[in-house]
């Protein structure tokens, strides 16, 4: 099978490409790139006007299956995937039961087959995500699993995480790992500060997550291994990951499009639906995060897609899960916030969202040459539109950015040469 992208702007964060171009895929590769491309039996996509990027690769996300099939299944999670231009995504194990076995890993990719979307679970560090024993990194990582997390629920055994950092550094994995300190921390809803004050709540401060980000860099520092640090929202938590970085540690972060463009106030706008682990944080973390995605202190923008049912959004502010949908909207929103601001050229944050994430996880994802996968996304960086949550693939429903205008819209998402969307 062969496909045919015309006139596009072709854009290659992996290796600096910014230029008109078409593009010819064939079996699932891409063939050629050049100018006045033609090829016999071949499908045509017209790409003028449009932006031709790699597929995005979304290294947080909870898919619910197997488990919680009421808030999201494999198929509509990659659905949801599709629509946002995300080709490659990794899933998080928090399923019941946990993703704590070559079997369940297997399971998960291939009920994904179907859906063009490469799945990659990433299986838990400890059985059941107890923090008690370790699950067996080589058994999980022979499944498919290029990471270990134990994701919401962090180890805090101290003697357990570094010995978790061993093995993960001897198969050459990364250990990704939600900062929060489980004490501190509790079920609060909301960060601590002049919000939870307002409502008379207990808050998560940002020195839970503080704490156990300078943890993970003298541990990692410590054993060698490689310490990924998921959803990073403290500023000051961004600046002991600069300054790890700048002594040679083997540390990376991530960040969500909800902490560089909201913050705690929409707590006392939104209620529930902007209640996240961990939480929207003041002001100037925002602009912390800001700056650490310019100087390149963050490595990864991803969604941490959470779905939940409506009617556990609906309760009390202290009761309702924690979480936000992100698949269908987190290049608008990065393009919205970042590009269009001026903060960060298109290609930069393109490899926040694609190369850089398949890098650190070792996956042959995120770029765009001859001889690579033709996984792709085609989108309009310029479109302005409104989301509209009830518009969603997703089961979940559940976004704080319900009725925002964004700029960046997705036309096509391409898979292995196959398109799997195509808007409208």
């Amino acid at each position: 099978m062969r496909l045919l992208i015309k006139g596009g702007r072709v854009v290659d964060p992996a290796s600096g490409m910014d230029q008109t171009s078409d593009l010819l895929i064939e079996n699932g590769r891409i063939l050629q790139l050049g100018s006045d491309l033609d090829s016999p039996d071949v499908q045509t996509v017209s790409a003028s006007g449009l932006v031709v990027a790699p597929g995005l690769v979304d290294m947080h996300v909870h898919l619910r299956e197997p488990g919680f099939e009421e808030k999201e299944t494999v198929a509509t999670g990659c659905a949801a995937a599709a629509r946002g231009g995300v080709t490659t995504l990794v899933a998080m194990p928090n399923t019941r039961p946990t993703t704590d076995c070559p079997e369940l890993i297997r399971l998960v990719r291939e009920k994904a087959v179907s859906t063009g979307i490469h799945v990659f679970p990433a299986g838990a560090v400890t059985q059941g995500q107890k923090g008690e024993v370790l699950t067996d990194f080589t058994a999980l990582h022979a499944a498919g699993a290029p990471a270990v997390t134990d994701d919401g629920v962090p180890v805090q055994n101290l003697a357990l995480l570094r010995q978790a950092l061993q093995t993960a550094k001897n198969l050459g994995i990364p250990l990704l790992d939600h900062c929060e300190d489980r004490d501190m921390v509790r079920n609060y809803a909301v960060n601590e500060g002049a919000v939870s004050e307002k409502l008379g709540l207990p808050g998560r401060p940002a020195i839970a997550e503080e704490l156990q980000v300078m943890r993970d860099a003298m541990l990692a520092e410590e054993t060698g291994a490689h310490v990924h640090i998921c959803h990073i929202s403290s500023g000051k938590a961004v600046d002991i990951v600069r300054r790890a970085k700048a002594r040679g540690i083997s540390i990376t972060c991530e960040t969500c499009p909800q902490y560089f463009t909201l913050t705690e106030e929409e707590i006392l706008r939104q209620g529930t639906m902007a209640r996240v682990n961990p939480p929207l944080r003041t002001i100037e973390d925002r602009q912390a995060i800001l700056d650490g995605l310019v100087d390149g202190t963050i490595d990864a923008i991803v969604t941490d897609h959470a779905p939940h049912c409506q009617w556990e959004k609906e309760k009390p502010l202290p009761e309702a899960p924690s979480g936000m949908v992100g698949l269908e909207t987190s290049l608008a929103l990065a393009l919205t916030g970042l590009y269009h601001t001026g903060l960060l050229p298109l290609s930069r944050v393109l490899g926040l969202m694609s190369s850089s994430p398949a890098a650190i996880l070792g996956l042959e994802k995120g770029r765009i040459a001859e001889g690579s996968d033709g996984d792709l996304v085609i989108f309009d960086p310029d479109e302005e539109w409104t989301i509209d949550r009830n518009e969603f693939v997703s089961k979940g429903r559940n976004t704080p950015f319900h009725g925002f205008t964004v700029r960046g819209k997705v036309k096509y998402t391409i898979s292995e040469g196959t398109v799997i969307y195509r808007e409208d």
